[in-house]
């Protein structure tokens, strides 16, 4: 679900104040994807939203929403919103238990 060792390592190497800034950017960013997603037609669109998506996630070790927008990257006709929801919810949950910059 959430890779601890990536953002544990991301924290140590920015510091607190900046991985706060950086937490913040990747909400947003996540809150207007999953607001996007439904209305880009399946297709070369649908591809890139998911690549920029799934690197952004990567980066700050959320595994397993990364894994889903590989998937709908490789196979956007096959994309369905409501898992990659529900990996995000789950992963922000536990972020919050031990980063509230999550919050």
């Amino acid at each position: 679900m959430v890779n601890w060792s990536v953002l544990e390592a991301l924290m140590a190497e920015v510091g607190e104040e900046d991985f706060g800034e950086i937490a913040g950017l990747f909400l947003s960013e996540i809150e207007d994807a999953l607001e996007d997603l439904p209305r880009i037609p399946a297709g070369p669109a649908l591809s890139d939203a998911l690549h920029g998506l799934k690197g952004s996630a990567l980066n700050l070790g959320f595994d397993q929403v990364a894994e889903l927008c590989a998937k709908g990257e490789a196979d956007p006709t096959g994309f369905a919103v409501s898992p990659l929801e529900n990996a995000v919810a789950t992963s922000l949950q536990a972020c919050r238990t031990k980063f509230p910059q999550f919050a």
